[in-house]
């Protein structure tokens, strides 16, 4: 999977973005440190694990459709805001333009998919930040020639 693209599209998608998309190693540290962004918007993008599907063999290959999801975490200050209505103001927007620019995007011409929405989640809101994570899926196949 190709985080990097992942990361430069989302980046692509919502300007306010910018500089501040991140890769699973920087929320790591985020995260050790007990810290949040210390600027937000901020996306943190996450190579979320593989699923595989059906398989199948024909002469001299195997084939199996796997998916990669990957998941885009989105934090936004809500400082003072208990309900967190001010951090939504700034959060849905983002949460559909993060959706546009990854929803039927593939990252290269060799994946057979594009990607998918699986789902998206309010994570937290506390220490007055909205954390909201988005999950998408790409659709591609394992090809082996024993």
């Amino acid at each position: 999977m190709q985080i990097g693209a992942v990361m430069d599209r989302v980046a692509l998608a919502a300007p306010v973005l910018a500089g501040r998309v991140h890769s699973a190693a920087k929320l790591s540290e985020v995260m050790q440190r007990n810290q949040l962004p210390q600027v937000t918007p901020a996306a943190f993008v996450l190579p979320l694990g593989l699923q595989g599907g059906a398989a199948d063999a024909v002469t001299g290959l195997y084939r199996q459709s796997v998916s990669h999801v990957v998941g885009v975490l989105l934090a936004v200050r809500a400082a003072g805001d208990a309900t967190g209505a001010a951090g939504l103001a700034t959060l849905d927007p983002l949460i559909d333009a993060v959706v546009g620019g990854i929803a039927g995007w593939t990252p290269d011409d060799d994946t057979i998919g594009v990607f998918t929405l699986s789902r998206g989640e309010l994570l937290s809101l506390s220490a007055g930040t909205l954390t909201y994570q988005l999950d998408f899926a790409i659709e591609d196949q394992l090809r082996i020639t024993p």
